[in-house]
């Protein structure tokens, strides 16, 4: 007599949006649709600020580091005209290819020192990464000059050793000689000390990991210094546009052939990105309990919801219904909430990333410039949307299933 699944739609439907004889049902209704809400809203929102860090993150990366690196697996140097190297560089997609050196040393100027990282490379470093983007002061890129060498400072590395943007004074560095034994008597026999220059500017990634540890200089000094001629320690590379970026990677790994690593800038980056990503998922799985909290509250408003309507119940046994289309009913009911639920916290949560990413309403300090955004940065990513609509659909639905069949039997028994 009646269809089985439209008739309970039907009914559920005018459950949900008809005045109850009971006024507190409405109410109980209401925050239960209010509770989902709000924990979905409070998903959208969470997880588009940690989109927001995440892309943050990888745009300040984006200015220092190569697209893609070719590193030796053992060792931490290979010939430079190894033969593998040799058939990456040719590869028609590849544009610019950089020689890179990195070993750590010791910089002195006037009375303080620190531990810090040379990053020798070429001159057309400036081509292969937006080096020039984040550099200030009143110079530019610039690695030699005749027989100087000059060192590109981190801003935070030239606050700890006084520089300033342009250091007046040579910037003595010290690297422990590769052969030999350390004469305790005279210590300073072991290192060999060289020179570098100031070209007058800074450079700013806005993340101490290099702000504070790196000096970007020429990778004949580097070579000089460490007594590395002829070897490089990472073969940097940049695309020509319109390449196809992951075809052209999966083929360089294929040239390495298990002896070098090829790394993009997110893998380059693992240890930050692999931290961000579990952050986000604890984040996740915190605000789904919440949600499932939310929940109970849709329990309440259908077992009161049964007990106001069981002389309904009774007519529509009456009328042919199936106690199994009336326990669809309630079913759907509570199904409804969560769905009902899941579209305004959805629609108030992308309301709130699109206020935070036109106004940035909650800022990270009082005072301007107090951090590298001055607003919590907010991206929405589609596939999250997907997921939490989904997580609410799922939870919401398999939170009422058991509540519903128990005291549906209890009811119709």
């Amino acid at each position: 007599m009646f269809g089985a699944v439209n008739f309970p739609f039907y009914i559920a439907r005018r459950y949900l949006f008809s005045k109850k004889s009971t006024n507190a049902i409405n109410i109980i209704s209401g925050i239960s649709v209010g509770g989902v809400a709000v924990a979905t809203m409070a998903l959208v929102v969470t997880l588009s600020v940690f989109n927001g860090f995440h892309d943050l993150v990888a745009s300040f990366f984006t200015s220092f580091d190569p697209q893609l690196k070719v590193t030796p697996l053992t060792g931490k140097t290979v010939a430079t005209d190894d033969p593998v190297l040799t058939q990456i560089r040719q590869l028609p997609q590849v544009d610019v290819a950089t020689e890179c050196i990195e070993e750590q040393a010791l910089a002195i100027y006037g009375n303080r020192q620190a531990m810090v990282t040379l990053k020798g490379v070429e001159d057309n470093f400036e081509q292969l990464t937006h080096i020039d983007e984040i550099l200030v002061g009143d110079g530019e890129f610039s690695l030699h000059a005749a027989d100087l060498h000059y060192g590109i400072l981190g801003i935070r590395l030239a606050e700890v050793l006084g520089t300033g943007y342009t250091y007046q004074q040579p910037l003595s560095i010290y690297a422990p000689r590769r052969e030999g034994q350390l004469n305790v008597a005279n210590p300073t026999e072991g290192f060999v000390e060289d020179e570098l220059y100031s070209p007058s500017v800074l450079f700013n990634v806005k993340q101490t990991k290099y702000d504070r540890n790196y000096i970007i200089t020429s990778i004949d000094f580097v070579r000089q210094l460490f007594e590395l001629d002829g070897r490089l320690s990472a073969l940097e590379l940049r695309l020509k546009p319109g390449s196809d970026f992951e075809a052209v990677k999966a083929e360089m790994q294929r040239l390495a052939d298990g002896r070098f690593a090829v790394r993009d800038r997110f893998e380059q980056q693992e240890d930050t990105f692999r931290i961000m990503k579990i952050e986000k998922l604890i984040a996740y799985i915190f605000l789904t309990f919440i949600l499932m909290v939310a929940c109970f509250n849709i329990i309440g408003s259908l077992s009161m919801l049964m007990i106001d309507k069981k002389d309904d119940v009774v007519t529509l046994r009456n009328l042919g219904a199936t106690d199994r289309q009336i326990a669809r009913i309630f079913l759907f009911e509570g199904r409804m909430i969560s769905l009902l639920g899941a579209v305004v916290g959805i629609g108030v949560g992308l309301l709130l990333c699109w206020l935070q990413q036109t106004y940035g309403l909650v800022r990270l300090g009082s005072a301007e410039g107090s951090f590298v955004v001055n607003a919590y940065p907010v991206s929405v990513h589609p596939w999250d949307i997907v997921l939490i609509f989904v997580t609410v659909l799922v939870v919401g639905f398999l939170s009422v299933w058991y509540p519903v069949r128990y005291f549906s039997r209890r009811l119709l028994s």
